[in-house]
């Protein structure tokens, strides 16, 4: 999969797939905030929504077609796996989490981190948290990501191969904070390229999903554990978590999470 990612970012076929449109399954962009703040991230981004209607074959890239179509198959199976074991963490039944559509939608971001002339002066990916319910993360061997932890930034060890997982904002208001989401960021490097492929785990936007409010798990809840968030559709939290993150730029200081807290 990483090979798959390199060769789209390095072919000159790329530009033709190039637009910033929403609502599109198939985007490839530079960055998601590339016009609401003054420094912009050092990487390029295809993303394919893979779930749970994916895009005809031929509306994928031709240089990482196969790939994706297999990758994706393989990690949503995973993803469904852990988000059972998930539900067995908190104590609820292994198909809760899935009964709650938690993984029905499916998003794979493939970054692409350039070598930077200036890595002092600039960031591969800005300090965020993830806005859905789990995130699985396939990396190269070059390093770069960190978590936050305590107020310190941690260095994540890269091993072919590993994959790393991630829970995200959404992940954590249903849980009642008994799962925290992590802020987390990306170094930019003179060395690179870096590629990574992160898989998102949300609902699907179909009609039925848009509506459909998420609150803390009600088994989680007691007179002496209270809900600690609103309620919220993963549309409206996510539009929150847009507007605080890329185009406020403000997640340094005030997480999109935080203004759900009651």
């Amino acid at each position: 999969m990483i090979g798959g990612v390199r060769r789209f970012h390095e072919s000159e076929g790329r530009r033709d797939w190039y637009m910033r449109e929403k609502g599109r399954k198939v985007l490839y962009f530079s960055n998601f905030n590339l016009f609401k703040v003054a420094a912009a991230d050092w990487r390029d981004t295809l993303v394919c929504e893979m779930a749970p209607s994916p895009p005809e074959p031929q509306e994928l890239p031709e240089s990482c077609r196969d790939i994706v179509i297999e990758f994706s198959e393989r990690v949503h199976n995973l993803g469904m796996a852990l988000l059972e074991l998930l539900s067995e963490a908190l104590g609820l039944k292994p198909s809760h989490l899935k009964d709650m559509h938690c993984g029905e939608g499916l998003v794979l971001l493939c970054h692409y981190y350039p070598p930077c002339p200036d890595p002092e002066r600039a960031m591969g990916c800005s300090t965020h948290n993830d806005g859905n319910f789990l995130t699985i993360l396939l990396q190269d061997q070059l390093g770069g990501l960190q978590f936050r932890h305590e107020d310190q930034w941690v260095n994540v060890p890269s091993q072919k191969g590993a994959l790393l997982v991630n829970l995200g904002d959404l992940m954590q208001l249903i849980s009642n904070d008994k799962f925290k989401s992590v802020s987390h960021r990306v170094l930019a490097k003179a060395t690179g390229p870096r590629i990574s492929v992160a898989s998102f785990f949300r609902t699907s936007f179909g009609i039925e999903q848009a509506s459909k409010l998420y609150r803390p798990i009600e088994e989680l809840v007691s007179e002496e554990h209270p809900p600690l968030y609103q309620e919220t559709t993963v549309p409206g939290y996510l539009a929150s978590y847009y507007a605080k993150v890329w185009e406020e730029n403000r997640l340094d200081t005030d997480s999109p999470l935080a203004s759900f807290r009651l």
